[in-house]
């Protein structure tokens, strides 16, 4: 039995170790749950060239930075800690943009959750976003499967702004 953490740790965990915790999870395709130690041994011995590639691909590196974060989190919690609770979700570029024009209605009385996002995707903003040049549109094609994937993982009333990815 796996032994949740309480608390949302992932929120705590850089993009890049993010990133490359995902990657990782990825590559490994285990039968069993991916811990930190796990992560940490495969940072340490076995990156494979191909995803050397993948990380030139993605700008992450595995700097010491990255590294000692990571030990970091094992010395907190443990080897055996799961590591996809260390995965903080960011929503994409073109998410990023419904949320930021969701939370700009001056009609709204409430911060938008997810699910709020769900519905203004569902009436169709994504195609005034286009219509306005905010989004191109390929980019709206995929915000319906991105919006479920962060309401399945993180509930209908999480709020939406957490999400935002800030470049």
């Amino acid at each position: 039995m796996v032994i949740r953490n309480p608390i949302d740790i992932a929120c705590r965990v850089s993009p890049e170790l993010t990133s490359l915790v995902e990657t990782i999870i990825t590559q490994l395709e285990s039968d069993e749950p991916v811990t930190l130690g796990m992560v940490r041994t495969f940072i340490a011995y076995d990156i494979p060239a191909e995803m050397s590639e993948v990380e030139e691909m993605h700008h992450f590196d595995v700097e010491e930075s990255v590294v000692d974060e990571l030990d970091e989190l094992i010395e907190e919690f443990g080897e055996s800690a799961p590591a996809v609770d260390f995965i903080y979700a960011f929503a994409s570029e073109p998410l990023s943009r419904v949320i930021e024009a969701v939370l700009n209605d001056e009609n709204r009385e409430n911060p938008p959750t997810l699910e709020t996002i769900k519905d203004a995707i569902l009436a169709g903003l994504p195609g005034r976003l286009v219509g306005d040049g905010v989004l191109e549109e390929d980019e709206s094609e995929q915000l319906l499967p991105e919006i479920d994937s962060l309401i399945e993982r993180y509930g209908v009333d999480a709020m939406a702004e957490e999400y935002l990815r800030y470049e």
